[in-house]
């Protein structure tokens, strides 16, 4: 294998010449469980366990930086940063670093080595202290580990401000829908009364087709399963854009009742759910270009009666506190919960005349078109942070080039 200057082959692949490659034991004072109590809800010093705080205590077993390792369980080789006095409960691992190391360097060595894929046993998932101790890691000059950690939490602080950017742009956005389909705001220009509509005056309700997971695939004609719609972030599908990401149901589509075919405009909820909120989950359908598409199992198709309500307006319309509070009321179940055709006939809408429609959801879809920039730019972001942690945590990318560590005779 040819290995470029300045590099040199090692057991663990091709790193700087100026690094070393060290078992992580012989870089550590400690690397254990911990033996603190869970701790109480009241106490001046932290108790972390696998899943991050857990509790409070008056009497730290530990001070100092370290490195904390969940242990067993679903979080098994979760990591987490901690400094200061603290406890430490048994089912997670401590990990302390012999002086003249940076910590957040390994941290976000270890991130990269995804300790989760040594988690071996199914009953309860574990890891252990030895399998870390004898983890090979790279070991670089200390100012470029300085320099990689800080690099990397730059990025972080990055991800971070976007994050709370775009929890602010949403919180804003829900306040504003609230008060515009409320009528409590109006936009200039407009006034007088909103209309009162009956969902059974509306729409016209129907079911879909039932299949089951295990019969889509990537063939066939674009099905909605309501587990889907359950997990859409968004409350409406554009089929011709989102097409390649549609689940596929293999059928002869005369089978199916027109019915169950959606067309644009048309909204489909959900007739079950495992909680009260999730009764309302809807998903309003943009096919302009009339794709075949195909409601399914535990769905209830609203196909629109008149044009009451603009379709860009419909995205926006069921999301209001006043018609998720009628779904609550006469959803039936308990531990499933669902709206049947014979009560959502029953829920009742307010809404403004087409202008001040297309005006309230010009403004909302504008919104959502700068969060999901935001989110873009945010994710985009995550994906060039994996980039840089694989090019500079091996060596490939130098921020300090090797000279700089020498010292003059």
């Amino acid at each position: 294998m040819e290995v470029k200057p300045g590099y040199k082959l090692t057991e663990v692949g091709v790193i700087p010449e100026d690094w070393e490659v060290k078992k992580l034991g012989e870089l550590t004072t400690t690397v254990a469980s911990g033996r603190s109590g869970a701790g109480t809800d009241f106490g001046n010093y932290p108790v972390h366990g696998s899943t991050g705080i857990i509790g409070f205590t008056d009497s730290p077993e530990y001070i100092g930086d370290a490195i904390m390792v969940a242990r067993v369980g679903a979080n098994a080789g979760k990591l987490n940063a901690v400094t200061g006095k603290y406890g430490v409960t048994d089912n997670t691992i401590i990990i302390r670093f012999v002086s003249g190391l940076c910590l957040m360097f390994y941290l976000r060595l270890l991130e990269l080595k995804q300790l989760n894929s040594l988690v071996f046993g199914s009953g309860q998932p574990l890891i252990t202290g030895t399998q870390l101790k004898n983890l090979h890691v790279y070991a670089p000059p200390l100012p470029e580990q300085t320099a990689i950690a800080t690099t990397l939490s730059d990025v972080d602080a990055l991800i971070s401000s976007l994050d709370a950017l775009i929890s602010k742009k949403k919180q804003i956005k829900q306040g504003a829908m609230q008060e515009l389909l409320s009528g409590k705001r109006r936009l200039p220009g407009f006034s007088g009364e909103w209309g009162h509509y009956l969902f059974g005056n509306l729409f016209k309700f129907s079911g879909g087709w039932s299949a089951s997971r295990d019969q889509l695939s990537q063939d066939g004609y674009c099905y909605l399963h309501y587990g889907d719609i359950h997990l859409s972030k968004k409350t409406f599908i554009e089929v011709q854009k989102e097409y390649h990401l549609i689940p596929k149901l293999t059928i002869q589509i005369n089978r199916v009742s027109p019915e169950a075919i959606l067309k644009d405009g048309d909204i489909v909820f959900v007739d079950a759910s495992e909680d009260d909120n999730g009764t309302s989950r809807h998903l309003v359908i943009s096919n302009p270009t009339d794709i075949p598409f195909i409601s399914g199992l535990h769905t209830i198709v609203a196909k629109s009666n008149n044009h009451t309500l603009d379709n860009l307006f419909k995205r926006y319309c069921f999301q209001s506190l006043e018609i998720k509070k009628q779904f609550r009321f006469f959803s039936v179940g308990t531990k499933v919960s669902g709206i049947n055709k014979s009560n959502i006939v029953k829920l009742h809408l307010s809404a403004p005349p087409l202008p001040e429609q297309q005006a309230i959801a010009a403004i909302l879809s504008d919104m959502d078109a700068e969060i999901t920039t935001l989110e873009s730019r945010r994710d985009k972001t995550k994906l060039l942070k994996q980039g840089m942690m694989q090019e500079l945590l091996t060596g490939r990318i130098r921020l300090i080039p090797p000279a700089a560590h020498a010292v003059s005779a």
